[in-house]
């Protein structure tokens, strides 16, 4: 059995993040990386929009408006030093109507607090930046940015190998045990640590659960269906168009993006999957179905946005319906022109009382931090949160 100082639960960008700040923070730390996949950044990593967010939609104070803040400027750096393409395009969230006029006040002012810079367009001036886009107002934030994160998280682990650490692909953790250090059981062994930081998104509460936790929340997995337009309209906007977000609804809206390869996507929605990794509409895992519906939670969510989940659905298996939400800004996309395009899927925390958890959350253990709720943006903030975690990791140790 091999010993480590710290184990790392987690390929993604968090987990490698984590890695590497563990290596930086506690000097010739010996450090291992355990993913159960074949290859790295494969789940929410690698599946999302690739924005890096300003944190125009988050509450001042919270975990998430201090993270992405600071998240947004490192992530940028980062790419810098190491010469991974992004740029920094900007992004419009452009009201369609009068009430998205009002709601665009409240984001404005939110930004003010979290000191982000923006700028109010009106009709005539969001046109000449964007003529194919419609709305009666629209804010203007320069500070957005894309990227591919699966592309940093690859970085990211050069980085900790280069340091002298370990990552350990096709090495699913099937138990945990903690006694005078953490002993973790997996498909290809027995590895013991000093200390363990679980950066498992999907399976977050599991792991919870196999420390002899009784986590107050349950992974609730949504898909997020993307598509992607023909090459001819790959050029009809040039910045993220976003719609105005309604307060009411835990999601953003299904919005416009072109990515770094010169691509530009549509999405996504979200719309309950029957597997924590059901890219697919198709896609059921007996386990992850009895671990939903057989929880209240899932339950109370619904009845709190029972027509949002019926839209939802709805619009899942009716193409114009997902695409009457797009036209509101963008009314120049057609039917014909939605192509395929990989899915996502969001780890969404809820409480039995059916509330969502909107912030990043930590859990504790003697010999263990475990990252219970890493939601967006945690792929921009996922060097903040990687010193937040070893600052943490540093007193539970002391």
């Amino acid at each position: 059995m091999k010993n480590y100082d710290f184990i790392v639960i987690g390929g993604g960008i968090v987990g490698l993040a984590t890695a590497r700040q563990l290596q930086q923070q506690f000097n010739h730390a010996k450090v291992l990386v355990l993913e159960k996949e074949l290859r790295l950044a494969i789940h929410q990593t690698g599946r999302n929009s690739g924005i890096i967010h300003a944190g125009v939609y988050y509450a001042p104070g919270s975990l998430k408006a201090q993270f992405c803040r600071a998240g947004n400027v490192e992530t940028k750096a980062f790419c810098r030093e190491h010469g991974i393409p992004f740029r920094e395009t900007g992004k419009l969230l452009v009201a369609t109507d009068a009430q998205d006029r009002e709601n665009m006040q409240d984001l404005l002012e939110r930004c003010r607090i979290n000191e982000i810079e923006t700028e109010e367009l009106d009709q005539q001036q969001l046109k000449e930046m964007e003529p194919n886009v419609t709305g009666v107002a629209a804010t203007w934030v320069p500070s957005t940015g894309i990227v591919d994160f699966a592309e940093v998280t690859k970085k990211l682990a050069e980085q900790v190998v280069a340091a002298g650490g370990e990552i350990q692909t096709n090495c699913r953790v099937t138990g945990l045990r903690e006694d005078q250090g953490i002993e973790v059981t997996t498909i290809q062994g027995l590895f013991h640590g000093r200390f363990l930081v679980s950066c498992a998104g999907l399976h977050s509460d599991r792991v919870i659960r196999m420390l002899g936790q009784k986590p107050d929340f349950k992974i609730l997995p949504f898909r997020g269906e993307y598509f992607q337009l023909p090459g001819a309209k790959s050029s009809i906007v040039t910045h993220p168009i976003y719609p105005i977000p309604n307060p009411e609804l835990p999601f953003l809206g299904i919005h416009l993006t072109p990515m770094i390869d010169g691509s530009l996507t549509v999405g996504p929605n979200a719309t309950l999957a029957l597997a924590r990794e059901g890219y697919s509409r198709w896609t059921m895992n007996l386990a992850d179905l009895a671990d939903m519906f057989s929880y209240p939670g899932l339950y109370r969510l619904i009845m709190k946005y029972p027509m949002a989940t019926l839209t939802e659905l709805k619009n899942s298996l009716y193409r114009p319906g997902y695409l009457k939400l797009v036209n509101r800004y963008c009314p120049a996309i057609k039917e014909q022109d939605l192509l395929p395009y990989p899915s996502g899927v969001r780890a969404q925390a809820v409480r039995p009382d059916g509330t969502t958890l909107d912030d990043f959350l930590f859990v504790e253990t003697e010999r263990a931090l475990i990252v219970g709720n890493a939601p967006s943006p945690a792929a921009t903030s996922a060097m903040p949160i990687a010193r937040h975690i070893c600052d943490k990791v540093e007193k539970l140790i002391d």
